[in-house]
């Protein structure tokens, strides 16, 4: 059944746009500041335009909850430009109906606790390997750090091994093609045909041949050696093993789009929220003070596991509000169906809803103080409780990402490896995030590496 909203949507015009380009350009120039300037200067509702179709901006946890608890029944995913379409095909982030249902039955499981409780172990090792790696007044770039990090990770558990030097080719091939995606995203470029082909368009399709040839090499041979039955314990087995009610299994295309959406998912994004971690203890020495306390008291020296990850309490904490703070994905849009309301007012169809991560985590009223980095929020003790879909780095509703347990658990195991070992002392600048495909710093962070010892002291 379909949750509504106990707050009336109270709608109200939004600021006037240019004829058919509507409030793109303002957007396009600055959109983080836009979204505020809606929010702050308009209200929890709001009329704009990105380009010719009707749109209306929400800011309430409440009707951001009706909304996402809609999709499939009253609302529908947007497909949001040609770039990002080419890049995830019809995976289950983009299916609709009755093909969505199939796909997210047949992907689900590959992503479920016990199956994350499995790769644990894969993602300890590669963080010890980059912990290895690293020396003491050691000077590292922290994005690039965390970006090969989780690219091993994602590689090893998607594919089974990290591709040797062949990764490096993939991993070019995906950076291209997310940076375009992104550019897409805020720019004409988001209305025009999929025939015409812009200087960004043609890199996009030349960063996904590699891709495509290198993803249809490792389908094509797990085919030609029958490993179609899920013998090995990777994401891409499972996928190649999975069948529907009928017995049908994935086509070789539809592996190819969930493998590129899951690679998609589970790389760039845990490696953004993971390096807007480690600025952010960076600039709070208590947060990262406790943080070592708490490693130390937990995990005694070793490694952590799978089975220490509820204890890891605070480490958890900083995850969850460094995702509030700077959160990877940072913008939502679905299309009201016929039949479609919010709060209680019909929402006319082919309108296009759209709902900002960053302005809603970041809206006073549900965080005070709501740009400084406070852990402590996430306490079972916090004084002020957080209103469901107040924070939503993971999307809500059926669409909530299918790899919100696995990238939780990677961010907080990661951190703990590396942080068990290493302090990560960015270097004072001014850091600003920027808004593409998904939230990341603008300019490269660069850090240097002071040792802990065994005491847990740096």
């Amino acid at each position: 059944m379909t949750r509504t909203s106990a707050v009336p949507l109270r709608l109200v015009p939004g600021p006037r746009g240019l004829p058919l380009l509507g409030n793109l350009p303002a957007f396009g120039r600055d959109p983080l500041g836009f979204l505020v300037r809606l929010r702050d200067g308009y209200g929890d509702a709001v009329r704009w335009s990105l380009g010719p179709r009707p749109s209306v901006f929400i800011f309430h946890p409440e009707h951001i909850a009706e909304m996402l608890g809609g999709v499939e029944r009253t609302y529908e995913i947007l497909d949001i430009g040609w770039a990002f379409r080419q890049v995830t095909g019809d995976s289950v982030i983009l299916s609709k109906g009755a093909a969505w249902r199939r796909k997210r039955a047949l992907v689900q499981p590959t992503v479920r606790p016990r199956q994350v409780r499995g790769y644990a172990e894969t993602m300890v090792d590669c963080a010890r390997a980059v912990a290895d790696g690293w020396r003491d007044g050691g000077r590292v770039e922290v994005f690039r750090e965390m970006a090969l990090l989780t690219q091993r990770v994602v590689l090893r558990t998607l594919f089974g091994n990290d591709l040797g030097e062949r990764r490096h080719v993939l991993g070019d091939a995906m950076a291209v093609a997310e940076r375009e995606v992104g550019a897409e995203l805020h720019g004409v470029s988001l209305f025009l045909p999929g025939w015409i082909r812009t200087p960004s368009r043609r890199r996009l399709l030349a960063a996904l041949a590699t891709v495509d040839a290198e993803v249809g090499r490792l389908i094509d041979d797990r085919l030609a050696a029958g490993d179609t039955g899920g013998e090995r314990d990777d994401l891409l087995g499972r996928l190649l093993a999975a069948r529907d009610d009928e017995g049908r299994p994935l086509t070789p295309k539809e592996v190819r789009d969930e493998a590129v959406t899951l690679w998609a998912a589970g790389h760039e994004t845990t490696s953004t929220a993971l390096t807007w971690a480690w600025y952010l203890l960076s600039e709070s020495p208590p947060a990262r003070a406790r943080l070592t306390e708490e490693l130390d008291r937990v995990l005694g020296g070793q490694p952590p596991g799978i089975d220490d990850y509820e204890q890891l309490v605070w480490t958890q904490q900083v995850v969850k509000e460094a995702l509030r703070v700077y959160p990877p994905a940072w913008l939502i849009p679905s299309v009201a169906r016929e039949g479609a309301t919010l709060g209680g007012r019909p929402m006319p169809a082919g309108t296009i809803v759209w709902c900002s991560q960053w302005a809603t985590h970041r809206d006073p009223r549900w965080f005070p103080d709501p740009a400084v980095f406070r852990p402590e929020r996430w306490g079972a003790d916090a004084p002020d409780a957080v209103p469901d879909h107040a924070w939503f780095p993971f999307g809500g509703g059926q669409r909530t990402c299918l790899g919100a347990r696995f990238a939780l658990v990677e961010a907080v195991l990661v951190l703990a490896t590396l942080a068990q070992r290493f302090e990560v002392h960015v270097d004072r600048c001014e850091v600003g995030p920027a808004p593409g495909l998904l939230l990341q710093p603008a300019t490269p962070l660069r850090a240097t590496l002071r040792a802990v010892d065994r005491a847990g002291q740096a």
